[in-house]
């Protein structure tokens, strides 16, 4: 029997590790196991969309994963003649004082998760490779589990388990959890590869020769291309260098493109699947193990980060003495975000059969919220912003004279009171307050605070720890702010 842990997290891809890195900063006992024996090596999900880079910013590991990868290029469409067209892949956008981060970036998958276990190791902690859940018993006060790993059986007690493990999550299976949804008949391959013959200033797209689209895709920050197509929904796919220059010259009528090596690939079949519940007691899922969806507008990966995000700060509030009841909301605010991705990605993913790229807006999830959440409290005053959104950033001015941003202000695990000119609001432990205004600590030069927030004077937002507004206060309502406080958020 090892020491207990507070919280077991199964599954050391994207949302594990995100919410491994949640947890440690936030000084909770946890362990993070991975059946794998070791890290996954492929790029399947290589797109971060600017509200998972806000998250990536807030967790201290944004300029790394910009530094590993890099911005899409141009889509280059071919036409079965030879003669080609470009499209943007999303609209060139500039970046603002509230959306700093306007564009998608790429960074393979293998990347981004070395850099969140780097990150990891950073806080002192480190995920368990080659170790597998294989059963568990919930009981009054947790999870018995029993892992298997390179020296055999053994017992672990958590007081919450959170499943990380994937669309076919052992965790969601033995607990009975149903995972509805559908088949949508696409099987595809995807595969890593080193290959000559196309330029890397563009992601190559076919579509002309009867063989069906194929995708050609130069992976930000190597030498690497990603090939993906579709594949006959039976049989088995020959993924080797040889047979992948064949598949590609089928696709594109073209000689002159050699695969030379395959770093690493896959077969797989698309689905939209969600599960019916994200909670079973003290069990929660996370990622694909509560969601699964057809690759489409880069959402697998950030919709799994947010997940977690979402969930880690509030398992160490409740860890730390805050009601239960704050569990309930992870549940109530990510299960209806997961759907309506499933929706986006299907669309998006009809839009790819008949050559249309486009992508919209939402595929950014800046307008993500939770405006129906307990925790988000009735306007106590005037506010532009809805309890529940997206807290904007804004450059404002330290008292000292250095220019900063609203994120430097919000990026920790504490929550934040934005206050529109003196405080009348109770200083609190763990809730840091920043008085806003001309000869305060933080002043708006550009009135781009006063502009994204538009607060009464004496008002102010308080921002939750994942970067939503919980509410907004008037001046005289300090007693609402501490109720508030008190009923859902035990702040660490």
């Amino acid at each position: 029997m090892r020491n207990p842990v507070d919280v077991l997290i199964c599954g050391a891809g994207a949302a594990g590790l995100t919410l491994a890195i949640e947890l440690a900063r936030r000084g909770v006992r946890f362990a993070l196991i991975e059946k794998l024996a070791s890290p996954f090596a492929g790029s399947r999900g290589k797109g971060i969309q600017p509200r998972t880079q806000e998250v990536f910013e807030d967790l201290g590991i944004l300029d790394r994963a910009m530094a590993a990868g890099g911005i899409y290029p141009t889509i280059r469409k071919y036409s079965a003649d030879g003669s080609h067209e470009d499209q943007e892949v999303t609209t060139v956008a500039e970046p603002t004082p509230a959306e700093p981060y306007p564009l998608p970036l790429m960074v393979p998958q293998f990347k981004t998760e070395a850099i969140m276990r780097e990150r990891l190791l950073e806080l002192g902690r480190a995920p368990e490779f080659g170790v597998e859940l294989i059963g568990m018993e919930i009981s009054a006060d947790g999870i018995e589990a029993v892992l298997a790993g390179p020296e055999g059986e053994h017992r672990l007690h958590a007081r919450y388990l959170v499943g990380a493990d994937g669309g076919r999550s052992l965790v969601r299976r033995t607990l009975g959890i149903g995972f509805p949804g559908k088949t949508l008949g696409v099987r595809a391959i995807v595969a890593d590869v080193v290959l000559e013959g196309l330029s890397r200033d563009r992601w190559h797209q076919f579509n002309g020769h009867g063989a069906g689209p194929l995708a050609i895709c130069p992976l930000a920050g190597t030498d690497l291309f990603q090939i993906q197509a579709p594949v006959s929904l039976e049989g088995d796919v020959d993924l080797s260098a040889a047979a992948l220059t064949k598949r590609v010259a089928l696709h594109t009528a073209r000689t002159d493109i050699t695969v030379h090596c395959v770093a690493w690939s896959s077969t797989y079949n698309m689905n939209a699947r969600l599960a019916d519940h994200y909670r079973h007691g003290p069990v929660f899922l996370v990622g694909d193990a509560a969601h699964v969806h057809p690759p489409t507008g880069g959402q697998g990966l950030n919709t799994s980060v947010q997940d977690a995000y979402n969930l880690g700060w509030k398992l160490a509030a409740v860890l730390a003495g805050a009601p239960e009841a704050l569990l309930e909301t992870y549940e109530a605010e990510r299960r209806p975000v997961a759907a309506d991705v499933l929706g986006l990605s299907t669309r998006l993913l009809a839009g790819f059969k008949t050559g249309d790229n486009r992508r919209t807006r939402e595929v950014q999830q800046l307008d993500i919220g939770y405006p129906t959440s307990p925790l988000s409290l009735p306007l106590q005053a005037d506010s532009r912003l809805e309890p529940g959104s997206r807290a904007p950033d804004a450059v404002v001015r330290g008292a000292g004279g250095s220019p900063t941003r609203l994120f430097n202000l919000l990026k920790g695990a504490h929550w934040t009171l934005l206050v529109n000119g003196a405080s009348t609001f109770p200083p609190r432990a763990g809730l840091h307050i920043h008085c806003i205004g001309a000869g305060l600590e933080i002043e708006d030069p550009l009135d781009q605070f006063a502009s994204f927030y538009g607060l009464a004077k004496g008002a102010a937002a308080l921002i939750r720890p994942d970067g939503y507004l919980a509410g907004v206060f008037a001046r005289d309502s300090a007693a609402v702010l501490q109720a508030h406080l008190d009923r859902y958020c035990k702040i660490l």
